[in-house]
């Protein structure tokens, strides 16, 4: 019979601290790259009827994976449990006991499912195929997310039940030209993966965040097209989609995003209303850094002078492009991906000590104060805890941050969604 681990036994003598550390070293390239993804969904789904739709091969990959020594000897539950106590040491654990259920979809850094668990949500599965996007994840929430969600394998790990489907899916062209908008008329896009994934598990509700543009793409054809799809073809009750900006919702940004919710035909006499704006009013005084900057934040005279020539070679065109710098009292632009979200986004901060550069950059450092804001504000613009993890570079955390939703704006959505059909 195998043995129990005895209480002085140690993660460590199990090599198991050494397997949960090095998940963050993740090779999307090797062969079977999804046995991280369906270990840690695994562990995060234990005592939940969801672990099921990953238990077999997660105890398989595991049992591959454990020194032969170790296995022969003791019990691979045990061993389980071992590892779920160390992966459990993280920010943000998934409520004890949750009200619903729903899975993250392009999940990124997961700013749909902090905003869920934060109104008592468990994820049961989530997708996202970049690679640097997965370590943030993974630190955050003890998770990494399953990869191309294209790929009927990966699709097939989907638990079979749960309430929401949440999505922050890319915008992709739709070619509808002379047809009919339908279901089938997505096929090459991935919100007919979205729509596929709606089509067989039938959630409660889904939720869906686009860029506002959406809303005028292709003439307004790709979002009829969208809402015909889940009005028509998979039978959901959809009210108008909203524009939502992420200054009504306590932060300090002005990032407009569209908003998609729907539920089953069944709750159509249902009274949702997407939520007011808070009107709790804050500045990027609220957020900003509260310890010395360093220095490799503010900007070479060299790069500003030709930031100042930019500027004016557009005014003098009439264009209004150029950078920008905001004030205390003020509020940010929108934070986008690239160079521009950063340029429209500096900030005076006058308490720097040290002008010695510390990066490889042309010239000395600028003497009016002039910063770029630090990925950890950007973080707090996008309504994320100050326990938010960031545990890689500065321009993954900076494409991370850009391309995340606003979780105060995702929140006060799902939870007037939730409350309208009694869920929470």
């Amino acid at each position: 019979m195998k043995l129990k681990p005895k209480k002085e036994d140690t993660v460590e003598q199990f090599g198991i601290k050494d397997f949960v550390h090095n998940l963050d070293k993740i090779n999307t390239k090797r062969p079977g790259n999804e046995r991280d993804a369906v270990i840690t969904h695994f562990i995060q789904n234990l005592n939940h009827q969801s672990e099921q739709s990953y238990r077999s091969d997660a105890l398989r990959f595991l049992s591959e994976m454990t020194p032969s020594d170790i296995f022969n000897q003791f019990n691979i539950e045990e061993l389980v449990k071992l590892i779920a106590k160390e992966m459990n040491k993280i920010p943000f654990p998934a409520p004890k006991k949750p009200k619903f259920t729903f899975i993250d979809l392009f999940a990124g850094i997961g700013g749909f499912r902090l905003a869920m668990q934060n109104l008592g949500g468990k994820c049961v599965f989530t997708s996202e195929w970049d690679k640097n996007a997965k370590i943030t994840y993974l630190h955050n929430y003890g998770e990494v997310p399953f990869g191309d969600i294209t790929d009927p394998e990966i699709k097939a790990y989907i638990p079979k039940e749960f309430d929401v489907l949440c999505a922050g899916f890319p915008c992709q062209a739709f070619s509808i030209a002379g047809k009919r908008g339908g279901f089938e008329d997505t096929r090459g896009t991935l919100f007919f993966d979205v729509a596929e994934i709606i089509r067989t598990r039938k959630p409660k509700a889904i939720f869906l965040e686009n860029v506002k543009g959406l809303r005028n793409h292709d003439k307004g054809k790709t979002l009829s097209t969208i809402l015909n799809v889940l009005r028509e073809d998979l039978g959901y009750e959809v009210p108008e989609p909203q524009i939502i900006n992420a200054k009504d919702f306590g932060v300090p940004q002005n990032r407009e995003r569209i908003y998609i919710v729907g539920y089953k035909k069944e709750h159509k006499h249902i009274d949702f209303n997407y939520p007011k704006p808070t009107n709790n009013k804050v500045t990027f005084a609220d957020i900003k850094e509260e310890e010395i900057v360093p220095t490799k934040y503010y900007l070479s005279k060299q790069y500003l002078s030709t930031l100042h020539s930019h500027k004016n070679r557009h005014a003098e065109k009439g264009n209004g492009f150029g950078f920008q710098i905001i004030g205390d009292n003020e509020i940010s632009n929108a934070i986008v991906v690239g160079g521009m979200g950063r340029e429209r986004n500096l900030v005076y901060d006058h308490r720097i000590v040290d002008y010695t550069a510390t990066t490889h950059i042309r010239g000395e450092v600028n003497r009016e104060g002039i910063r770029k804001m630090t990925p950890k504000e950007w973080s707090r613009l996008q309504g994320f805890p100050k326990s938010f993890l960031i545990k890689v570079s500065d321009s993954s955390a900076y494409k991370q941050f850009g391309n995340s939703v606003a979780v105060p704006a995702i929140q006060a959505t799902g939870k007037a969604l939730l409350e309208s059909l009694t869920i929470i």
